[in-house]
């Protein structure tokens, strides 16, 4: 877990308010925390990583004013109207399409302040940005360059200029050769016929994101006005670490303000507007195991939100620099955080209960007994497989927004794919080859995405099936003790006639011959029988048994 470490002092100065350290490190572990070390007046303190508004003491001090009630509720920066433009080239699109900025005026740079925004920029690289590859930021000395700015692509060896710590210009293929953070970052880019660069008015570098900053905005003690840049391959990433870095700064007294993006639609950043949210104060009440209406929006005023009742629900306004609330749930949590977990009495529970697991042992006897041997696939898909490869119709299925591989884009809608793709990896191998999974898929129902676990097998034989498929579909229903029936079913993954469906108050599953189509489709050249079935109306019926 990521650990910041502070100076005592430095700290009361930004909370606002004295308090003895002894109480404040009894108090900061409340909120999420735990104090690694405090030695002298140099704290360290380890976080909880899905807070990464807290990754800094600025962000540590915000929150504790809330927790101690110095501040109630969500603080308020004053954001000034952009008087300063960027401009997104098309360019720029196929290699880090997002980017987000902002100004800070009127900073009073310190060597704390310095040492914190070094801290933060690279604690947010790892955390929200995942190794610089979903966002990176740059941090620079606005008075040293000419508005307005360009985001663009250009040409590896198109542009030199003189990289951060170094002394001699370089243009970008050799910062990717020669410069460390060149070396270390050069993969995010590789294979890109073009590199990301923002420029000034007089085509000044400021930075080559997400390598490097240019020398000429480098910040020191003297700097007064500050341009931020966040670029990256996620938008919601890009401007989650804007909003955390640029409100750090506030929390030091400097002067925000926005910058006019022109890209396709014309926006201002930060978006410091907050997210507006409700909580079913009745939800809340059953989740902590008592009524909490009338603690509820003082424990989220502690934990830094404005709240207020409505009915039966508590109207939330979440502060941008949160970035971690994703469901109801989370409001909840800091309910309790808010509310203290020291009040909470323990209780015993008031019903004995016995649970058990849920095994499939059993039908992994089975499928071992018959010759089959279990392989365990990713739950992760693609289109082609699911749809084109399997000859069937494409439906309403679950993607991923920004998938890291075409390969991976979709959550699989049945287990065949995957079987049929580990038969084509393994065509060097003798036949027959028999392989089975139980694993979960993903329908959607209703309009709503739902989880299965299914059972599904394949055979490649030179002489299987249809009879030899119904055979084994047959054992193991007899295993299960399942009296099902066998009905005639098309499918055009299959061959037509060589297609059936298991039958009991329903369709437990299907099994057939699967069509030629379907296996050049795989580039496999033999006969393959294949069977899927519902686990969960397997057990169920077996247990019924």
């Amino acid at each position: 877990m990521p650990v910041v470490t502070f100076d005592y002092e430095d700290f009361i100065s930004l909370l606002g308010k004295k308090i003895k350290k002894e109480e404040m490190l009894k108090k900061i572990p409340m909120i999420g925390a735990e104090i690694e070390k405090a030695d002298g007046n140099e704290i360290s303190v380890e976080f909880f990583p899905d807070r990464p508004d807290l990754l800094s003491i600025e962000g540590i001090a915000r929150a504790m004013r809330s927790f101690l009630e110095i501040e109630l509720g969500m603080k308020k920066y004053e954001v000034m109207e952009p008087k300063i433009e960027m401009k997104v080239e098309e360019s720029v699109k196929e290699v880090r399409p997002y980017v987000s900025a902002a100004i800070i005026r009127n900073v009073k740079m310190t060597d704390e302040l310095v040492a914190s925004v070094m801290e933060l920029q690279e604690k947010l690289h790892l955390s929200i940005g995942k190794e610089r590859k979903k966002m990176a930021i740059g941090v620079h000395n606005l008075d040293a360059v000419v508005p307005p700015f360009t985001y663009k692509g250009v040409k590896p060896n198109e542009i030199k200029f003189v990289p951060l710590g170094k002394a001699q210009e370089m243009n970008l293929e050799e910062i990717l050769l020669k410069h460390e953070k060149g070396i270390k970052y050069a993969h995010l880019l590789e294979g890109k016929k073009l590199y990301p660069i923002i420029v000034d008015k007089n085509e000044n570098v400021l930075s080559f994101p997400p390598i490097i900053n240019g020398e000429l905005t480098a910040v020191d003690l003297y700097t007064e006005n500050i341009f931020i840049d966040v670029t990256g391959t996620e938008k919601m990433a890009v401007e989650n670490a804007l909003n955390i870095i640029a409100t750090a700064f506030a929390e030091r007294g400097g002067k925000l303000e926005k910058v006019k993006i022109i890209d396709e639609e014309r926006r201002v950043t930060p978006n410091l507007i907050p997210e507006e949210r409700e909580v079913d104060i009745n939800y809340a009440s059953k989740i902590l195991g008592m009524d909490v209406k009338k603690y509820a929006v003082k424990s989220l005023q502690k934990m830094g939100y404005d709240a207020f009742m409505d009915g039966d629900m508590v109207k939330v306004k979440i502060p941008p620099w949160r970035v971690d609330i994703l469901h109801a749930i989370d409001l909840v949590e800091d309910m309790a955080i808010g509310y203290g977990y020291e009040k909470f009495q323990p209780k015993l529970p008031e019903e004995m209960t016995f649970g058990k697991g849920v095994s499939f042992r059993k039908l992994h006897d089975i499928l071992l007994g018959l010759g089959f041997i279990e392989v365990v696939t990713l739950s992760l898909s693609n289109k082609e497989d699911q749809f084109q490869k399997m000859n069937v119709r494409e439906k309403e299925i679950v993607e991923i927004e920004n998938p890291v591989t075409t390969k991976h884009s979709c959550l699989r809608l049945s287990l065949l794919p995957s079987l049929l793709e580990i038969l084509s990896k393994n065509k060097h191998n003798e036949l027959p080859q028999a392989i089975y999974e139980i694993g979960e898929v993903v329908d959607i129902q209703n309009k709503m995405a739902k989880n299965f676990v299914y059972l599904a097998g394949v055979k490649i034989s030179a002489k299987t099936g249809f009879t030899e498929c119904k055979s084994l579909v047959e054992a193991i229903m007899r295993n299960l003790g399942i009296d099902a029936t066998i009905k005639e079913k098309k499918h055009d993954s299959f061959i037509e006639g060589r297609c059936a469906s298991i039958w009991h108050d329903g369709e437990i599953g299907y099994f057939g011959e699967l069509h030629p189509m379907v296996i050049i489709n795989f580039e496999l050249e033999h006969p393959i029988i294949a069977f899927e079935m519902n686990v969960e109306k397997l057990l169920s019926l077996s247990e019924e048994k």
